[in-house]
Order: C-alpha cells, then structure tokens, then sequence
C-alpha cells in the first residue's frame, strides 16, 4: 500500500511518528518544529505544517536563535528528544550555521531542514541564490558540511526513503550525535510520491546503553587499585547517560576525588564528600591541586577541551595514567588512555562491582574534606562581599543561588559569567546547571533559557547573561511571550566585554574595544553608552525590574518569580572586580614582539607556562 504526498508532506509524517527508548521509557523524540518561513519553505514545509498538526509549529525571530533553543531543548532532555528547525533558502540557512556549530561541539541533536535553490535548476539563479562560476551543484547550504554530523540533499523525492532513517540514526546515536542537515530544494518539497505507507509506521529507536570491552575493565580495575591519588574528571557524558546516582556511589564507596567540566556539573551534587567541583581554567584550587598531583585520571565522558586540561598543562604527575569511559571511540582514546568506550553508568557500575572493596587511603580523603572546605568558605566569602554600587558578578551569583530552588536551571553561556558559575554555583540537581561552553556562543542564553523550557516546562529557569550578549540576540523574549514559556532573565550590565577585556590587560594590552563607550579621537574612553535594557525588554513585552543593590535583586527575584510572563531584571555590575583564577592557566599567546613592556613582560611570562604544556604517548 502507498501514500500519494509531497515530499514536504512526507518528511513530516516521518518525524511525528519516531519515538526512542531508553531503560523502559519511551519518548517521541521530536516535539516539534521552529521556524521562520520563506520563499524555499514556506510553500513546501509550510504547507505540510499547516495541513498535519502533527508536529506542532513555533514561530521564532531569528534562524540562529532557534535552533541555540533546540540545542537547550536536547540537553535538557538527555538527549531523549529534540526539534526540528526550518528556514527559508539563503541569509535564513545560513543564519543557522552557527547554531548547527554549537551544537555538533557540544554533541546535542538538532535537525535541520534549510530550504535550498531549485534542483530543476532552469529558473536559476533564484532570490538569494549564490551562484558559482565553477560548479552548478552547490547552494550556500553546502556550508553546513564541516558543521553537521550527517549532511544530505534531497533531489528526488523518493530520496527521502534512505535520507530520513539515516538522519535519525545519527540523531539518535549517543556516540555520533550532533546537527544533522538535510538540504531541501523548495522545488522537491512540492513534488509529489507514491511513499510506502509502512515508511509512516511508529518507530521506536533502542538507545542502547553499551558494555566496553571485559578484559580492558578488567584492567581500569588493576589500575586503579594500584594509584595513590586517582582523580575523576565528570564531564557532560556522566549527566547524558544519566549516571549520576552510580557516580555518587562509585565515589562514595572507593573515595576517589571527582571534578567537573562545564558540560559535566551537576554530576554530584555540590555537598557530595567526594566533590571538588570545578577543574581547569575556571576550577577550584583543590580540584588542580589534585589534578596536578594525581597517578591516574578516570575521565567519565569528557572530550578533554582546553579549558578542562588548562592548555594541557592540568596533569603534571610524570607518572599520570589516563582511563576514559566514553561512549565516543574518539574520546575515549584521548591522552594516550586505556580506552572503556562504552555507556558511561553502566561502566562506571560494572567497574565497582569488580573494585569490590577498594578504597583510597584515609590520609587521602581527609585532603579532599580539608580542599572542600576550604573552597566552601571562599564561596561563602565571594557570595558575602557587600561593597556599594555597582555590586560584584560574584555576590549577583550567590544572591541567586541561594534564592533558586534545587528543581531550578541557571543557563548561561560566553563572557566572563560561565567561568564564575563553574567556580561558584552550587548544584544540587542534575540538569540544574546547564552551560553551553563546548563553543562559548554568544546570543546562546536567552534562547537557550526558552528551549530549556520547553523541554521542562514545570522547571523555573534562570537565564544569566551579560549585557553583550543581550545586545546579540535578545528577541526571542517576544516568542516566549507568544508561546507561554516564561523565563527569568537577570542582566548583568557592566557596560562592555568584561571577560576579553579582562583578557586583553592581562596579555599586556589595554582592553581597547571592550568599553561600551562613546568614540573620542581614536579611543573609545568617552562616557558611557546610556543604554536602558529594562526599557527595550519591557517594550518587548516583558515583565522588567532594576536593581542596584543586593536587598533590591532578592525583592526583584521574588516578585519575578511571581509573574506569569517572562521578566527580565537588570543590574549594574563591576566591569573590573572579578572572581580570581585558581591554580590553573589557559593558552592565549602573547605577541612575540612589541613596543609595550608589559606584552614583553607577559610574553616572558607565557614562553615560562608554555613550557608545561604535555604530550602524552
């Protein structure tokens, strides 16, 4: 038996009847599709969204912003279930290039369906179409190759056949995982096909939770009965396979020391014995104290970036050992490690089972209970300091921290906020702390806070985001009003770019192009941009408060809390207070040659650094 539809008809009766499954529960895994409509969708996809309720439609403001809040979607559940995102041909396809970027690094599932040029080509060239003098089989779509883990374009209808259940094979894999584009010529979404009715039956799709190899656990086991100070890195993997409960027993009964990366935090919960918190650029001092000192490092679904391994300068024992359970073949090898590619709570299970009894030394948890405690009162310390406006970005965290409840989600994403939450933030739900820092895209936070939201409706989300990044992408406030989702945005007004401008004084330059400042002669020192964001976010539609001081953002926080519609609160923070480093270093190299001391200063200092950065074999 066929079906007669158009090929744009047919993807979407596909999408709405595939379902996944994992330890017994399933889920449809597509919730949706978010789109903006052109010529090259609008009369193909658009028709068959208009027709087929099935897979409900929300508008969005910007092709970018909506597929950052499908991204947030798919993290927020576990990668369970994602969105469809939709855009006309040209500027709308590749407005979504960089959302496909953020979420292939950060290994979350997002399908992507652009529009493309005719593939009849005889009107050619179209309204938006790039042309190339070299080659007549290429579309600005082409440019989602390098960003998508799976790529195709559909000529013919029927391609739609091979084209779908592959794209969904990817989606659905936890090791391969990422955007997945499927370029539609707006002349094939029109035509029409006899498609097998069975090609529209319930699917369900097994996310398997894999066994690595016996013999190598075997061998994780011998080494790390044989180290004397073993450290746990937690990365995002332990929070997608949902193994956080078999991490807390894992580390509770051997008392080896965990730290987090961005991706991963949340993995323990912060009062957890055995929890150091943050490693790397942005970690805590017990964390890279132990990381510099440990034999042996269990990474548990970590890809290793450089602000986890400080520029490869984090592991500094001549005698480390590296073993990574990871669902990824790739990442598990990474560091020359003794590779258990695999699902991250199963290993991590099977390993204690076969560790039966082991447990580091006394002498050793009583050096991690000393590092905790001594971090918990620098938190405390931070969280405490009362100075008169502007107040610090760290007291503006803590101020909120302490106002959440353990059900709430903190998003954020780029600037010098991400590194301060990974230091500070107390997590004490997985899924709590949700930071998008594989690719640290600005523009990320408030539609990321909307995709959260829709993944978890009954979940108060708390979206921070600085005011340079407000000014990049602030308007899918308006779709959450549309929708119902609402969110609660708190904007940290330090008039610029305060993490790069931090950046650029301490490589020996000046901060030049950091300061919402006006123009005066050739430097931007004049007064400040006079800038009201709770005007342009009320004229959005949102609910808006100001704050300058703390007694005034905790009274803000509450009656936010209060409203049915997304809030935005506003508050002047320090632009040079900052939350200090700790024990750690990233790479950003200095000129080589200036005519400033303080870049040859800093020069010096980076060529002494450089020299710890390790290869390991």
């Amino acid at each position: 038996m066929t079906v007669r539809l158009t090929a744009a008809q047919a993807t979407i009766a596909f999408l709405k009847n595939q379902y996944t499954e994992r330890d017994g529960k399933q889920f449809r895994f597509f919730a949706g599709c978010l789109g903006i409509f052109g010529h090259g969708n609008v009369a193909g996809l658009g028709q068959a969204l208009e027709q087929d309720p099935g897979l409900r439609y929300y508008l969005f403001r910007n092709e970018q912003a909506m597929v950052h809040a499908a991204t947030a979607f798919a993290k927020t559940s576990f990668r369970m279930r994602a969105l469809v995102c939709t855009s006309s041909i040209g500027p709308g396809a590749t407005n979504m290039i960089t959302g496909a970027a953020t979420a292939t690094v950060n290994r979350l599932p997002v399908l992507l369906l652009p529009g493309d040029i005719f593939a009849r080509r005889n009107v050619a060239p179209v309204l938006q179409q790039l042309e190339s003098p070299s080659t007549q089989d290429i579309s600005v779509n082409d440019c989602f190759r390098p960003v998508s883990r799976y790529w195709d374009r559909i000529q013919r209808p029927e391609q739609l056949l091979t084209s779908l259940p592959e794209a969904m094979r990817v989606l659905t894999s936890p090791a391969e995982t990422g955007a997945v584009t499927i370029a539609f010529p707006q002349d094939v979404q029109a035509e029409a096909f006899d498609y097998p009715e069975k090609f529209f039956a319930k699917k369900v799709w097994l996310i398997p939770r894999n066994r690595c190899d016996q013999g190598l656990l075997q061998r994780a086991a011998e080494w790390i009965r044989a180290a004397k100070n073993p450290l746990i890195v937690a990365g995002g993997g332990v929070v997608y396979s949902q193994a956080s409960e078999a991490l807390a027993q894992f580390a509770q009964s051997t008392g080896i020391p965990v730290c987090e990366t961005q991706a991963g935090k949340g993995s323990l919960a912060f009062d957890h014995p055995q929890q150091l918190g943050a490693v790397g650029v942005t970690g805590t001092p017990g964390a890279n104290i132990i990381a510099r000192e440990a034999d042996l490092i269990l990474g548990i679904g970590t890809r290793y970036s450089d602000f986890t391994s400080a520029s490869k300068t984090a592991f500094q024992n001549p005698a480390v050992r590296f073993i990574n359970i990871n669902v990824t073949e790739f990442d598990a090898y990474k560091h020359a490690a003794l590779p258990l590619t695999g699902d991250a709570r199963l290993t991590i299970t099977e390993l204690q089972q076969i560790l039966d009894n082991f447990s580091v030394a006394e002498s050793y948890r009583a050096q991690i209970n000393d590092f905790r405690t001594r971090w918990e009162n620098e938190v405390d310390r931070i969280y405490g300091i009362h100075q008169s406006p502007p107040i610090t970005q760290g007291e503006v965290i803590g101020i909120i921290n302490n106002f959440t409840k353990p059900s709430d989600i903190v998003i954020c994403a780029a600037g010098s906020l991400p590194g301060d939450l990974h230091k500070l933030w107390r997590t004490r739900q997985p899924g709590g702390y949700h930071m998008e820092y594989g690719f640290s895209c600005m523009g990320y936070e408030i539609a990321g806070g909307l995709g959260a939201k829709m993944a978890d409706p009954a979940r108060e989300v708390y979206v921070l985001v600085g005011d340079g990044s407000y000014l990049m992408m602030a308007q899918e406030i308006v779709t959450s009003l549309q929708e119902g989702f609402k969110i609660n945005i708190v904007l940290l007004d330090n008039h610029g770019f305060s993490s790069i401008g931090g950046l650029s004084r301490a490589c020996g330059n000046e901060g030049m192009g950091t300061n919402y400042r006006y123009r005066r002669g050739d430097k931007y020192d004049g007064d400040v941009l006079p800038v009201d964001f709770a005007a342009n976010a009320a004229s959005l539609g949102a609910w808006i408060a100001r704050a300058k001081t703390a007694d005034e953002l905790q009274a803000a926080l509450a009656a936010a809390r209060e409203q049915r519609r997304t809030s935005v609160i506003v508050i002047e923070t320090s632009y040079d207070q900052r939350v200090p480093g700790y024990e750690s270093w990233w790479d950003v190299p200095i000129a080589e040659v200036s005519e400033r001391d303080a870049v040859k200063a800093a020069r010096r200092s980076y060529e002494e650094i450089c020299k710890k950065e390790r290869f390991f074999f």
